[in-house]
């Protein structure tokens, strides 16, 4: 695998050092079988209500959407699989049951089409490949195809533009290079012709990885798709006869590619070229032409002024359709004039798109597209037109160069608040109309604002047209980008801010808008093919309305059912919950069969196979039972309960899933029995974990299916959702270098480095970034604290480590320790993973770091129960991240007799809360007074052009002012902000409180002192209350002593000889630590001392 961008590391030892750790327990806890789990051997577990059980004997289950069996997993895949595995790890640590099963998808087209290439292939080039011409004709009809596609794609459909195998072909054009480049040797790639070869290599390749990652997998409860493992088999045919008896199956008319040639659908075996295409749907929005423009023929003229004639603008956003300003036509393309079904009505498109509403009962016949007229684009530019639901009441007609008469209709709404394509076309034809022989009077006059997004405001276009810098219509690969960042920003993440679903995000309010226009009869949904289809008859196939089964998904009672599963479910966002409820909406008429490929029968109509995203739907409740009937992946070797696979009936899955209490007689009862109370004990499936893209298929029909199929107390529990995986800041690219399959990351960075670095690079929906550079440095992190705990925790160590005692170093610790595990635990709650690896570990280090130093500066030992709870705590909290080097801290360093899998998450010491605080308080608060000393000399250090000259090198004398009173001068400060705390104008610093602030004085130090205020209490808004109250929350002078000789120290770039602390009383001064009155002299560093922020000053002594 290509990976020329990757770093490159040049001393391995350290890296090496923690993989022979990751070996030594990977080892250990598969033969200690550490991550298998059981239901608890109880009656009980058919006795209790699931609520009850669950309470008694608490569980935790956790799935990711299986990976593909047709190549090796990434670094994409690691990410997604990382935030499964960092879940179950900590739900351990909380004394739950915690499952993770893992299986291995091989359903449907690509296996078996990758399969029928290298067959012949094989007949062409010999067994090994050895007899290949170089000029590769074969792929010129697909390359073309792919070429001319160049249309608008819909990011919220699950459709892989290529298979994992062609994402990873780079130049490859053969079948048997592609598998050259995943590795495979060229003398065995002939065994990769029979399907069912991939179906027994690839899931052991994933299966490798996952245990070098150190996974905690349950591997008895895994399995692969498809009638190649007889049990699932049974349990998809039995899934398919329930939907289908509940009525969430049925036959009719669906979206078929079909070829006109041979008068029949055509299947992907049957294709020449796009294997894999499947039927593209488009909302054909109708624009009224109110008059032509000055280049229409008479013709035109007078059947405008004869009939309703529309221009036909295809679109995939229809929520953007209130901000039409225009309408695109291309002056290269020849359009047809086409009749419907209404009398007296034409529409105007391309004869391509005609031909396939003609098949999908929109035409007045089918498979009749002659027009009425055949016009160019040139005719229609200039025309005055209006459409159905935009603000602009009077647009024109303008040209756009780049529309392709393959895709769509031809005709383009412009939307340039929204789309790149549009806003960078009606800029250039604004500069030089004549170009494009334009009127100016037919440009729009304003952009219509529809859609925000916290990301790209109110103007996705603008703003993307200048961060990309696109200069004009040509800069094709940019306005690629540009829209697909534009129209997956707004689906994901915008909110409609104009027309009647104001303020409604647009996954809602997408299928609301498309309706209303389809009601209005302004507007028809028409489909076509994703990619050209060649049939093997050199046939353009088209999409046709086809008898065919599909899951009537979108049917209002079966929607309003499954939203009641959104409403009890844990989204981690609810932004992903509106997505949510707007694919409900969205999702329709799924098409279930396919002719061609690897698959589950219709058991009712075994001529078909169940598609592949169907047959994945609820295969959790597969795992709950899966390891108790077949021993293998593949169900070849039975299981301990001795149930063959021609056992499981259809009354046995429903008896063991809870849907009858009808006993089946076929097999004894007290195997369903077992079967039954693993089912309840595990069931139901408490996170699911998967990437963005799988909202608006997968997981949809997941959500579906479990309200049709199970109970209710078995619907899905939670579901987390992830960003794609960057990798170094670049979308990862075979073809560029800039990738990694999860075998080299975890060869090249080891395993716990490698989850470092996917556990900092980011939790929220948005694309995260692994970062090479992170795992690089989490092997330093690991490997130099191994070192230093390694020496610590000897007991032959020269580091010197004391017994109890009572110092404000040794409370401090401790306090920030239990204030970290609190912390972290809130992180894990919430999966945010990322913040419990900067808490658990970097904070937790660098509160160990300053423990250290400052004992190391005071010339003491470290706190020997201090630096033992540290070793212990640090193993626990990144336990979940970093299993193999917790553990290692844990039995090799701290003598444990059981597993760090095994221990319970750390508990917060005996120190009272407010204790806790305090301490955490006093310690900031002594850092801070050592960095303010630091940064006075910094400030000293600088030339200065006027004023005395300080001298580092002369002895000098450090003076701390310390306050113990606010100056007089800050409370109408105080009030004004105790007056506007819950204001918008405090909060964002409006120039209404800005003036405010100005009046009460001296406007440079008042806004100071306000602005510190601001920024402390929007840090914590639940301490205003202490904050403006004046209370810092400690005895700073008793914490000023019993720090003096750190503070002493602190200094140290200047030869400091001498320290004083002034405390300042109601305008009087003495010494900290005699009484003794002093003398103050009104220096700037004394009059800017207030209570917790005191005055620093270092002087030359005379």
């Amino acid at each position: 695998m290509s990976q020329e961008k990757t770093l490159v590391l040049e001393n391995t030892s350290r890296r090496d050092a923690l993989i022979a750790i990751e070996q030594k327990y990977q080892e250990k806890w598969e033969s200690e079988k550490v991550f298998e789990q059981d239901a608890p051997e109880t009656e009980e577990l058919l006795t209790l209500s699931v609520e009850e059980l669950h309470e008694k004997y608490p569980k935790f289950m956790v799935c990711m959407a299986y990976p593909y069996m047709n190549g090796v997993l990434h670094a994409g895949h690691a990410f997604t699989l990382s935030k499964a595995e960092f879940s179950v790890g900590y739900q351990r640590m909380l004394g739950k049951k915690a499952l993770f099963p893992f299986g291995f998808h091989c359903t449907g087209l690509p296996i078996k089409a990758a399969a029928d290439k290298l067959k012949r292939e094989i007949e062409l080039f010999g067994q090994n490949f050895d007899q290949t011409p170089e000029q590769k004709e074969e792929v010129k009809t697909e390359t073309k195809a792919e070429a001319e596609d160049d249309g608008e794609r819909d990011v919220t459909k699950f459709k892989a533009q290529k298979s994992k195998v062609q994402q990873k072909q780079g130049s490859a054009k053969f079948q048997y290079e592609i598998m050259l480049q995943l590795g495979i040797k060229r003398e065995d790639i002939h065994k990769f012709a029979d399907p069912y070869y991939w179906i027994e290599y690839f899931p052991y390749k994933c299966q490798e990885d996952c245990k070098l990652m150190g996974n905690r997998i349950d591997w008895r409860r895994s399995t692969v798709t498809t009638d190649y493992n007889p049990y699932y088999d049974s349990f998809v045919r039995w899934q398919m006869n329930t939907e289908y008896k509940l009525g969430k199956i049925k036959f009719g008319k669906r979206h078929t590619i079909f070829s006109p040639k041979d008068n029949q659908p055509c299947m992907d075996h049957d294709r020449q070229s796009g294997e894999g295409v499947g039927a593209q749907e488009y909302l054909a929005v109708k624009i009224v032409v109110n008059q032509v423009g000055p280049n229409a023929s008479p013709e035109l003229t007078q059947l405008v002024k004869d009939s309703k004639v529309y221009l036909l603008a295809g679109t995939l956003r229809p929520e953007t359709m209130y901000g039409q300003t225009c309408c695109f036509v291309s002056p290269k393309i020849d359009y047809g004039v086409f009749p419907t079904k209404k009398e007296g009505e034409y529409v105007v498109c391309t004869e391509r798109a005609y031909q396939n509403m003609s098949y999908q009962d929109i035409t007045p016949h089918r498979g009749v597209w002659d027009a009425k007229l055949v016009i160019n684009g040139k005719e229609l530019i200039g025309s005055e037109i209006s459409s159905p639901i935009s603000v602009v009441e009077k647009m024109h007609v303008l040209p756009m160069d780049t529309i392709i008469a393959t895709k769509g209709t031809g005709v383009v709404t412009c939307v340039p608040s929204d789309s790149p394509d549009d806003y960078i076309t009606v800029q250039d034809i604004r500069k030089k109309p004549e170009y494009y022989n334009v009127d100016p009077s037919w440009l729009p006059v304003d952009d219509v604002l529809v859609l925000r997004s916290a990301k790209y405001g109110d103007h996705t276009a603008k703003f993307l047209i200048e961060d990309l810098k696109i200069q004009s219509p040509k800069d094709k690969e940019k306005l690629a980008l540009a829209k697909e960042l534009a129209y997956k920003e707004g689906f994901y993440n915008g909110t409609v801010i104009i027309g009647p679903y104001n303020g409604m995000s647009v996954v809602e309010a997408k299928p609301k808008i498309r309706d209303d226009l389809v009601n209005a009869g302004e507007a028809f949904n028409y489909s076509e093919p994703e990619k050209p289809v060649v049939s093997r008859s050199g046939d353009s196939c088209v999409v046709s309305l086809e008898d065919q089964w599909y899951s009537d998904y979108g049917e209002e009672t079966w929607r309003k059912a499954t939203e009641a599963v959104v409403a009890q479910l844990n989204t981690y966002s609810e932004d992903v919950r509106s997505q949510f409820y707007g694919m409900l909406n969205w999702m329709k008429q799924w098409a279930l069969s396919r002719t061609y490929g690897l698959g589950t029968k219709i058991p009712w109509d075994p001529q078909y196979l169940v598609e592949s995203l169907s047959d994945s739907t609820i295969y959790h409740a597969y795992y709950t039972v899966c390891h108790l009937l077949h021993s293998d992946f593949y169900g070849k070797v039975v299981g301990p309960l001795g149930v063959s696979a021609d056992e499981m009936t259809d009354a046995v899955w429903d008896y063991i899933f809870c849907r009858t209490e009808e006993v089946p007689a076929n097999v004894p009862k007290a195997k369903l029995d077992k079967l039954k109370g693993e089912f309840r004990y595990f069931y139901p499936l408490d996170l699911s974990v998967s990437a963005k893209d799988l909202v608006g298929n997968h997981l949809t029909m997941f959500l579906y299916v479990n309200e049709a199929v199970f109970p209710k107390e078995f619907w899905p529990k939670g579901i987390r959702i992830n960003g794609h995986l960057l990798l170094n800041g670049e979308k990862m690219s075979k073809s560029t270098g800039n990738f990694l399959t999860l075998r080299q990351m975890l060869t090249k960075y080891g395993s716990d480095a490698s989850r470092i670095a996917l556990a900092d690079a980011g939790d929220s929906v948005e694309d995260a970034n692994f970062d090479e550079n992170a795992a690089n440095a989490a092997i330093l992190r690991l490997h130099n604290l191994k070192e230093w705990l390694e020496q610590v925790l000897d007991p032959n160590t020269k580091t010197p480590l004391c017994d109890k005692r009572n110092l404000i170093f040794d409370d401090a610790f401790n306090a920030e320790m239990d204030e970290i595990i609190i912390d972290t635990k809130a992180a894990y709650d919430n999966l945010g993973f990322r913040q419990a690896l900067k808490r658990g570990l970097f904070d937790l280090q660098i509160c160990r770091d300053y423990y250290r130093d400052v004992c190391n500066s005071l010339k003491i030992g470290m706190s020997r129960d201090l630096i033992v709870r540290y070793a212990e705590v640090q193993a626990l909290l990144i336990t979940p991240i970093a299993p193999h080097f917790s553990e290692f801290i844990y039995r090799d360093l701290l003598k444990k007799d059981t597993s760090i899998q095994n221990a319970l998450f750390p508990e917060p010491s005996s120190t009272p809360s407010a204790d806790r605080k305090r301490l955490i308080k006093e310690i900031a608060y002594i850092r801070d007074v050592a960095r303010s000393i630091r940064e006075t000399e910094g400030q000293l250090l600088k030339k200065k052009k006027k004023g005395p000259v300080f001298d580092a090198k002369k002895p000098s004398k450090l003076t701390v002012y310390l306050a113990l009173q606010f100056p007089e001068w800050q409370a109408p400060y105080i009030d004004l902000i105790s007056a506007k705390l819950d204001s918008l104008d405090f909060k964002d610093m409006t120039s209404d409180f800005k003036k405010d602030v100005s009046k009460l004085g001296d406007p440079k130090r008042g806004m100071q002192l306000v602005n510190t205020l601001r920024l402390q209490i929007l840090a914590e808004p639940e301490t205003s209350g202490d904050i403006l109250g004046r209370d810092i929350g400690f005895d700073e002078p008793k914490v000023l002593k019993a720090a003096f000789d750190t503070i002493k120290l602190a200094a140290m770039a200047t030869n400091v000889t001498e320290v004083q602390v002034i405390v300042i009383d109601n305008g009087k001064g003495s010494d900290l630590l005699t009484n003794a009155d002093v003398e103050l002299t009104n220096t700037k560093p004394q009059l800017d001392a207030t209570p917790g922020r005191p005055g620093i000053s270092i002087v030359n002594l005379e």
